[in-house]
């Protein structure tokens, strides 16, 4: 296996070579190849995904120049069998096209909580094209089910949904116009979320979210989620980023 690997999409789309760490549970040893590997190979920033159980501790991956940049919450939910007649709660329906405009421009807006605003050395309007790129793709490429939230008859959230092969249902971003919080339509996406799970079949539902977003676990908890796993993501920049930071 090989310990680091270039992330191309990454890559191109902020303008840096980017990798990632595929060591899981590193030894000192092995990670120290690793950060000579990235080195050899140009990388000028590298993600790693440290396990909160794993046996390397905060003092090592900074010592090899990583920075925290996200604690990353994974929630899971064990689901009922049964097919439900409408899975979607009232407010809530399937993305239409004319939906788009407005999610692109709330998905520039959301997600301030992710590590790649809070990294500080990703360029803003980079991060807010990446969401506005993912619910665009989740939008047109078939690949997930996107559901909407409507308040006046506009969308004022959305919640993309991916059924897994392995029986899992996956919340994989999800956001809501802060004007019309109050109006539980975060609660009305998960719940809707849950009954197309269910009723594609799926046998566990998933999210992530960040360990800053407290409003999120709530969201989450109060509708039945369980906190699965914790996760730490570092990023290891090698020279400024491209944003001049770092």
């Amino acid at each position: 296996m090989q310990p680091i690997e270039i992330l191309p999409w990454d890559s191109a789309f902020f303008g840096v070579k980017i990798g990632r760490v595929l060591l899981e549970s590193p030894t000192e040893q092995a990670m120290s190849e690793a950060i000579h590997q990235a080195d050899r190979d140009g990388i000028r920033c590298l993600y790693w995904l440290v396990d909160c159980a794993g046996p390397l501790p905060y003092h090592a991956a900074t010592s090899y120049g990583f920075q925290l940049a996200d604690i990353r919450v994974t929630f899971e939910r064990a689901l009922s069998a049964g097919v439900e007649r409408d899975p979607l709660v009232p407010g809530v329906r399937r993305y239409v096209p004319e939906d788009l405009p407005a999610l692109v421009s709330l998905a520039r807006e959301s997600h301030r909580d992710s590590r790649f605003f809070r990294d500080g050395n990703f360029p803003v309007e980079r991060c807010e094209a990446l969401y506005e790129e993912w619910i665009r793709q989740s939008c047109q490429s078939g690949s997930a089910t996107v559901l909407v939230a409507v308040e006046d008859r506009q969308p004022a959230g959305y919640c993309v949904c991916s059924v897994l092969e392995d029986g899992t249902g996956s919340i994989g971003l999800i956001a809501v116009d802060p004007a019309c919080r109050r109006a539980r339509l975060g609660t009305a996406l998960v719940e809707s979320a849950l009954g197309y799970f269910r009723a594609s079949g799926m046998r566990v539902a998933t999210v992530v979210t960040q360990g800053r977003n407290i409003s999120s676990q709530r969201l989450y908890q109060g509708c039945g989620f369980v906190t699965r796993s914790i996760g730490l993501w570092y990023h290891r920049w090698t020279s400024a980023g491209p944003g001049g930071c770092g």
